[in-house]
C-alpha cells in the first residue's frame, strides 16, 4: 500500500507497533527478564503508542500526509483484553487517538495465520506465545490459544468499530486489489470535500 500510495504522488507516512525508540529499550530488557505483568505491558504499549502519536502520527495528519498504521490501537484493545486487562480501562488509556478513516481486518482462519508465524521464523518467543498467561505448557499450544482468543476480540470489534474485512486467505494481489479500491474511494471523498472547503 505505501509504495502504491507514493507511486500515485501521495505524501504518506509509515508507522509500525512497538517502534518508539523510548521504549523500545526498555520493552526488550523486560521480556528478557520475564516480568512483565498484562498491565505493565499494556502500558509500555500506550507510550511507544503515544510517543508516536505524538511525534510523528498526528503532525503529519495535520500536514497532509496519509499515515499508514501497521497496527493500531485495536491491537491494544485485543492483546490487551486478551491478557486480562480490564475493557474500559484499555480503552480509557487510549482515548486520545484519532479515529481513523479506515480500519483493514485481515481476517485470516487460526490455522493458516499459525502456518504463516511459524514459517517465517524459527521458534515463538515467550511473551508473543502467552505463555505467560499459563493457557499451556506448550509453546506452540499456547500460541494457538491465544491467538484464537485475540481473533474473537478482534471479531467482536470489527462491526463495532465499522472495520473493513479483507479475506487474507487470497493471495496477495487480491488483497491489495481490494484495498486500493476501498483507499481510492476515500481519497476521493476527500479530495471533492477538499474542493468544496475551499
Amino acid at each position: 500500500m505505501e509504495k502504491w500510495l507514493k507511486f500515485n504522488k501521495i505524501d504518506v507516512f509509515k508507522t509500525e507497533w512497538n517502534s518508539s525508540e523510548l521504549v523500545k529499550e526498555i520493552t526488550s530488557k523486560g521480556k528478557k527478564k520475564g516480568n512483565l505483568t498484562p498491565t505493565t505491558f499494556s502500558l509500555l504499549h500506550a507510550t511507544d503508542f503515544a510517543d508516536r502519536f505524538e511525534r510523528n502520527i498526528l503532525p503529519l495528519l495535520r500536514a497532509g500526509y496519509f499515515v499508514l498504521a501497521d497496527r493500531y490501537v485495536y491491537t491494544a484493545y485485543a492483546r490487551d483484553v486478551t491478557r486480562g486487562c480490564n475493557y474500559k480501562w484499555v480503552r480509557k488509556v487510549y482515548d486520545f487517538a484519532l479515529k481513523p478513516d479506515i480500519t483493514f481486518y485481515f481476517k485470516t482462519p487460526i490455522d493458516i495465520a499459525i502456518d504463516r508465524i511459524l514459517s517465517g521464523r524459527p521458534k515463538l518467543k515467550y511473551y508473543e506465545a502467552g505463555m505467560d498467561l499459563d493457557f499451556s505448557k506448550d509453546i506452540y499450544e499456547s500460541y494457538r490459544i491465544f491467538q484464537s482468543k485475540i481473533i474473537s476480540q478482534y471479531d467482536a470489534m470489527s462491526k463495532q468499530e465499522n472495520f473493513t474485512i479483507i479475506d487474507a486467505s487470497l493471495d496477495i494481489p487480491k488483497q491489495q486489489s481490494v484495498m486500493r479500491e476501498k483507499v481510492m474511494k476515500l481519497l476521493t471523498k476527500k479530495l471533492v470535500k477538499v474542493v468544496k472547503e475551499k
